[in-house]
């Protein structure tokens, strides 16, 4: 009692050799199951990158512009962050390839 359908049939991805028979003791045998579809492969090879690019081709996080402001007769430069005419890096590629977020693997290190 108490199981779920996936358990019950034997998909469950953590299944210990301690249960009955059958289909459990298949899965046991096997750290995961292999899925019925498409292989997605566990790893990530790309990701969004966070910097934009300006007119002038220039790569950064955040893009500043100075500009002179006028108080009581005085002359002072202000910087004012810009976010008009940013353009989006894309997709960049990882140097070594990273473990999906969603991959239901517990990683242990003694």
């Amino acid at each position: 009692m108490g199981t779920s359908g996936s358990k019950a049939r034997g998909l469950w991805p953590f299944a210990s050799a301690a249960g009955g028979g059958g289909p459990e003791a298949a899965a046991a045998e096997q750290a995961l199951v292999r899925p019925r579809g498409r292989v997605v492969p566990p790893f990530v090879f790309t990701r969004r990158g966070s910097m934009f690019y300006d007119e002038d081709g220039d790569l950064a996080h955040e893009f500043y512009e100075e500009t002179i402001v006028t108080k009581n007769g005085q002359k002072r430069a202000k910087l004012r962050r810009v976010h008009k005419n940013l353009i989006p890096q894309g997709t960049v590629k990882l140097d070594t390839p990273r473990i999906h977020v969603d991959f239901p693997v517990i990683l242990y290190e003694v």
